[in-house]
């Protein structure tokens, strides 16, 4: 009995010892979306989408021409002929299919070289308010798959506004209320 009342009161001393945790958290959504960084970054995505979508529709365009002549003509073709104009349709097909994946492939590269340097910058300065207002923990309303992380935030610690200004940025008004209430994530049926 008395060991553990003398373990009790160890760990009460140790706990009143202790610094208090301190927690925020930021929403990542909306600092990207203030900083002049992400029109820069979505045009460029808008630019370089633009240019895969005109070279896939050149493609698009030279295929369904080489289709119309070949549909055409196919009853009058010969068999080796017709053979290989459908081989050669077959295999622009095949060209036009992989291009729409390698276009997709260097859409989301582009994005995350835009990206990593935002990324870091956006982390770096919620790392700096961290240390700076004494936070153990920094938390993210969202997940950047749009999950949500928090079930319940006080506005008073959202943290993203002293973010943006840590890094240059003015923040936007925000009509803030005592406490935000984050839905909960929907099971799946």
């Amino acid at each position: 009995m008395i060991v553990f009342l003398t373990l009790l009161s160890v760990g009460t001393f140790a706990q009143t010892t202790e610094t208090p945790q301190k927690f925020g958290y930021a929403n990542f959504e909306s600092i990207y979306a203030q900083m002049p960084e992400s029109k820069q970054t979505e045009n460029a995505l808008k630019v370089h989408s633009e240019q895969l979508k005109a070279q896939l529709d050149a493609k698009y365009k030279e295929y369904q021409s080489k289709l119309d002549i070949y549909q055409k003509s196919a009853s009058t073709m010969i068999d080796a002929v017709r053979q290989n104009s459908e081989t050669e349709l077959t295999q622009f097909q095949q060209n036009i299919q992989k291009f729409q994946q390698d276009a997709e492939a260097s859409l989301q590269k582009k994005q995350g070289d835009l990206m990593q340097p935002i990324f870091a910058k956006i982390g770096k300065a919620i790392e700096d308010v961290a240390k700076e207002n004494s936070f153990t923990y920094i938390f993210t309303a969202k997940s950047l798959s749009g999950d949500n992380i928090l079930l319940y935030a006080d506005e008073k610690y959202n943290v993203s506004t002293m973010v943006l200004k840590k890094m240059g940025v003015t923040p936007a008004p925000v009509v803030t209320t005592p406490a935000t209430t984050v839905p909960a994530v929907k099971k799946p049926q």
